[in-house]
């Protein structure tokens, strides 16, 4: 019994090691090569595969630079990123460029095609791909994000949320390990928003596929695997949703209290005896319920 127990946490400490898709090493950036003013400095973190990674902070905290690096967009002054096992050069940086996609703030700036069909179409086109294959990727990628109606029409007539929507599915059709999202949905609406972070949760457990967020959204990170905080081109810490909602300076990170955090406090300033400083709106339902019950 002991020599099962001992071997099940070997094999767990090796999954573990074999789980990081993405390792960044002492990185180091500046965007003016003249100055000493480092945008990133000995910044150091993994990505494990499978897990939804949101990244938060400030701006000018060093968060888009981070991806843009570890897309091969940008070049760092110092240290290694290393993406499935392989530490990215100027050799492998196609290969590994077409292991990642990006989905930016913006959809219109990635728009290209004449067609929803034509513009999910395009990277597989320079890709090679043939073209029976491509129809059937287009198809496919178009139906998971609800879509396929749409793929006709012009990409400038939808709707903000619905070129978000073809992003994610120029993305989905490319088949990436990884997915990265660049403040994709800070210019929807709340439904918008909303539906654009439902369909990256079902492709996420459909596909097995690495996102990393970078986002100010409550919603977007409270859905994350695991939170990484910039301060300074640094990791200031890193935590789970929980914890960091937790936190009493949420303010100073960049983002606001969630609203049962809010409520908390208000219920607490009231009287109520709740010990915790965050719970989910499920939880705080139960809380309240079961106080009602009580009296």
């Amino acid at each position: 019994m002991i020599i099962s127990k001992e071997l099940d946490i070997f094999l767990k400490i090796l999954l573990n090691k074999k789980m990081k898709i993405i390792e960044v090493d002492n990185l180091s950036y500046r965007y003016d090569k003249s100055t000493e003013n480092y945008i990133l400095k000995n910044l150091t973190f993994h990505v494990k595969q499978g897990e939804w990674l949101s990244l938060i902070g400030h701006n000018g905290s060093g968060k888009s630079t981070t991806v843009r690096l570890i897309d091969g967009l940008l070049e760092a002054d110092s240290g290694n990123i290393v993406i499935k096992g392989e530490k990215l050069n100027p050799k492998n940086i196609w290969e590994k460029r077409r292991q990642i996609g990006i989905v930016f703030q913006n959809p219109d700036n990635q728009f290209v095609g004449a067609t929803v069909e034509d513009d999910v179409a395009f990277s597989l086109e320079n890709n090679g791909v043939p073209h029976q294959e491509m129809v059937e990727r287009v198809h496919h990628a178009l139906e998971v994000v609800g879509m396929l109606d749409y793929a006709k029409r012009e990409p400038a007539r939808l709707s903000g949320g619905q070129k978000q929507r073809v992003a994610i599915a120029g993305v989905i059709a490319l088949r990436p390990d990884i997915l990265i999202l660049d403040e994709a949905t800070s210019m929807l609406d709340p439904e918008g928003r909303r539906d654009v972070i439902d369909i990256v949760r079902k492709i996420k457990n459909d596909f097995g596929m690495t996102v990393i967020s970078i986002t100010h959204d409550l919603e977007e990170v409270a859905l994350s695997d695991r939170v990484l905080i910039l301060k300074n081109g640094q990791v200031e810490s890193t935590s789970t949703p929980r914890k960091l909602f937790a936190r009493t300076d949420l303010v100073d990170l960049g983002l606001d209290y969630p609203f049962t955090s809010q409520l908390i406090r208000d219920l607490v300033d009231k009287g109520v005896n709740i010990s915790e400083t965050y719970l989910t709106e499920k939880e705080l339902q139960d809380f309240i319920w079961e106080l009602n019950l009580t009296k």
